[in-house]
């Protein structure tokens, strides 16, 4: 796996405070099943092996009925608290990657944070998009579960 280009010029930082424990919302972000319904991901297409090296894919259904595969590896896993996730891209570009950090607030509650550095402005702007819908999809998912 190569390293990334990024810079600092082209990232992004998003929170949410999600009504579950930090280590429930890691794991409905770790548990295919789980991943695959609050994601809304193709059914059977989502493959998680979280664990530093191993394996994810995943198969995003987009407006419109099309579908978008993802691949990647987990860079970084660290149970409840937080994930380095490596994102295959196109072409022979190295890997882009997403931290996903899950701190415990007081009240049963929990703040899970995205970071990300992109190569360009453009990039930057569709993967915030796409971590914004992605963090409101699991908000949602564990208010009512």
């Amino acid at each position: 796996m190569g390293e990334t280009v990024a810079t600092e010029e082209f990232t992004y930082e998003l929170s949410r405070e999600v009504d579950a424990s930090a280590a429930r919302a890691f794991e409905a972000w770790t548990d295919a099943a789980q991943y695959e319904e609050w994601t809304g991901a193709k059914p059977g297409s989502v493959e998680l092996d979280a664990r530093a090296g191993g394996a994810w894919k995943s198969t995003v259904i987009v407006p419109g009925g099309g579908e978008f595969p993802l691949t990647g590896s987990y860079v970084e896993v660290t149970a409840g608290r937080r994930l380095v996730v490596a994102m295959d891209r196109p072409g022979d570009l190295p890997p882009s990657l997403m931290t996903a950090t899950f701190h415990e607030l007081p009240g049963g509650t929990s703040r899970v944070t995205l970071f990300q550095g992109c190569d360009t402005a453009e990039e930057r702007d569709m993967s915030q998009g796409g971590s914004t819908m992605l963090l409101d999809s699991l908000v949602a998912y564990l208010a009512r579960s």
